[in-house]
C-alpha cells in the first residue's frame, strides 16, 4: 500500500527509514509485528521521501523544538515519533498515529494527523481497499491485542457498524 497514489488528491503513504531502524532494534516490535520483515513488506518500504536541503534543515530545527516541548510536558513520545511529526509539520502532510501523546503534541503545534481508522476510511472512500480488507485488519488488531485507543467508539463513528 506504500508509495502508490490513490484517490483524486493522489494520497501516498510512506514510512521513514528511522521507523525501520527503530523496528529492527526492538524485539517486542519484531515479535508483535513479525510480518513486517516479510520480503513483500520490506520491498514495499524501499522508496523514501526526497527532501530539499531547506526541508532537511527545517526538519532538524523542528525536531529540536518538539523535543524540548516533549521534555517540558513529560510526554512519552519517542525520538522517531518526533521526527515523524517534524516531517508532517515541515512538509504539511498528515502523520498517521494512534499514540495519545503523539497526537497531543501534534495538536499543540497544528500538525495534521489521522488515526489509523481515519486512514482506513480514506482508503476505503478512494477504493484503495475494500470493507472486507478493513475488517481483516481490525480483526488482526483484535487477535494481537493491539487496538488503538477509543477503538470501538471510533470504528462505529467512522464505519457505521460494530467492529468485527
Amino acid at each position: 500500500m506504500l508509495n502508490n497514489t490513490f484517490g483524486k488528491d493522489e494520497h501516498c503513504l510512506y514510512v521513514l527509514k528511522e521507523v525501520d531502524i527503530e523496528f529492527s532494534r526492538s524485539k517486542r516490535l519484531q515479535t508483535q509485528f513479525a510480518w513486517v520483515d516479510e520480503e513483500q513488506y520490506q520491498a514495499n518500504r524501499k522508496k523514501k521521501l526526497t527532501l530539499s536541503n531547506k526541508d532537511k534543515k527545517n526538519i532538524e530545527l523542528t525536531v529540536d523544538f518538539l523535543r524540548q516541548h516533549k521534555i517540558e510536558n513529560k510526554l512519552s513520545v519517542s525520538n522517531v515519533d518526533i521526527l515523524c511529526l517534524a516531517y508532517g509539520l515541515v512538509l504539511n502532510v498528515d502523520v498517521v498515529s494512534d499514540d495519545a501523546d503523539m497526537l497531543e503534541l501534534a495538536n499543540t503545534f497544528g500538525i495534521k494527523t489521522k488515526k489509523t481508522l481515519e486512514l482506513l476510511w480514506l482508503m476505503l472512500e478512494c477504493d484503495h481497499v475494500d470493507l472486507k480488507k478493513v475488517r481483516q485488519i481490525v480483526a488482526y488488531w483484535e487477535y494481537i491485542s493491539d487496538k488503538p485507543g477509543n477503538f470501538r467508539q471510533d470504528y462505529i463513528e467512522i464505519f457505521g457498524e460494530k467492529p468485527p
